[in-house]
């Protein structure tokens, strides 16, 4: 019988023990920790507000201007119907854009050096972090549904709810890639807003947001479909309208998954080469 002697200077993986019970836990630990400035400030989220508010107040009649008689063939019989959700996209993807923002503020402070030796596990820093985000979101949203039926928005309870969960999920993508680019110009920061608002707009723009792409030239349809937002825009569109089974949310949820996958996947190899 043999003796199998451990080497305590071998570094143990960081994998996760405990599975998804583990991981719950550390994300839930992680969002309200990210959470508590929210929490003593919630004018920041009030404030938050101002800008899909002017948006809606000043984009919306606007666009239906600008569509004359084929605003109904476009974007169809309610132009609220179709541009609220779009507004909650918009918040949503400037929201967990900015996670980076706040890592590179604790990159100056050593304060993510010491969440790196804790414990928790990787993904839940990434989750915890995109989560945050959406929290104020959610508030927001019921308070601008709120205002917008009294003008003709038509509120589907559970096409909303699940609408909010998907935002929910594709945001966790969007704000790991963000998490990636604030450690890959952690000595640069001005590069990282460089990159977020080079590639932010084109990619609203690109998914028929703010403007119907149906009448837009053809290479922007044509580049709408590589697009993951787009499907996520008609997604949401298609659930705050009620349609739950449809083509549309059914694409929305393959571009969210497919932008998670790769977003953690990114992150979690960023956060290991920064820790090396």
């Amino acid at each position: 019988m043999t003796t199998q002697t451990i080497d305590p200077t071998r570094s143990v993986p960081a994998r996760a023990v405990g599975g998804p019970r583990k991981f719950v836990r550390d994300t839930h630990l992680v969002m309200t920790r990210e959470l508590r400035p929210v929490l003593r400030d919630p004018f920041s989220v009030v404030f938050g507000m101002i800008q899909p508010l002017v948006f809606l107040g000043l984009f919306g009649p606007l666009l239906v201007g600008s569509l004359g008689g084929q605003a109904e063939s476009t974007v169809g019989a309610s132009v609220w119907q179709w541009f609220v959700p779009s507004i909650l996209v918009m918040t949503a993807l400037f929201g967990t854009t900015t996670v980076g923002a706040n890592l590179l503020f604790e990159f100056q402070t050593g304060a993510h050096e010491r969440m790196l030796v804790t414990p928790l596990s990787r993904p839940s820093l990434l989750v915890g972090r995109a989560l945050k985000e959406m929290a104020p979101l959610a508030a927001q949203a019921v308070i601008i549904v709120a205002v917008m039926i009294p003008f003709g928005f038509e509120l589907y309870p559970l096409g909303a709810l699940v609408g909010l969960v998907l935002l929910a999920v594709f945001g966790i993508g969007i704000g790991s890639l963000s998490y990636a680019l604030a450690i890959a110009v952690r000595k640069q920061e001005w590069m990282f807003w460089a990159v977020q608002q080079t590639v932010i707009f084109p990619l609203m723009i690109l998914s028929g947001m703010l403007l119907p792409l149906e009448t837009g030239p053809g290479w922007m349809q044509v580049a709408s479909k590589f697009n993951p937002l787009t499907y996520l825009v008609d997604a949401e569109r298609a659930l705050f309208a009620g349609g739950i089974g449809t083509v549309e949310a059914a694409g929305g949820w393959v571009a969210a998954l497919l932008t998670v996958l790769v977003g953690l996947t990114v992150g979690i190899r960023s956060m290991r080469r920064s820790a090396g």
